[in-house]
């Protein structure tokens, strides 16, 4: 084989890593706004805060909160304390946070 074949072996190898690469890859903006919407819209979001991979958020009213949309979401955990929620999301939380910032 000439050096040029093996060029062109690897550069579809590396194409098709990448494709296949990005279709793992979630959509983390769609995702989060599904997220704002379980949590009622983000008028509802009063407060944000970050607790290591825990995202913390205060609502007007948290009867709007859909906890189990949050589960099928991602989230590893939801814990209800009065008007807040306690949500597990590991690496993501900061993200989260960052995004509803800017959203408000």
């Amino acid at each position: 084989m000439q050096w040029y074949q093996y060029v062109f072996i690897i550069v579809v190898f590396l194409i098709i890593a990448f494709a296949i690469a990005k279709s793992n890859r979630k959509d983390v903006a769609l995702e989060f706004n599904k997220l704002v919407e379980l949590l009622g819209g983000k008028d509802n979001i009063l407060e944000t805060e970050l607790e290591m991979s825990r995202f913390k958020v205060t609502l007007k009213d948290i009867t709007k909160a859909n906890k189990e949309g949050i589960i099928k979401l991602g989230a590893q955990g939801v814990v209800e304390i009065d008007d807040q929620l306690k949500i597990i999301f590991g690496n993501d939380a900061k993200q989260l946070k960052k995004y509803i910032r800017e959203l408000k």
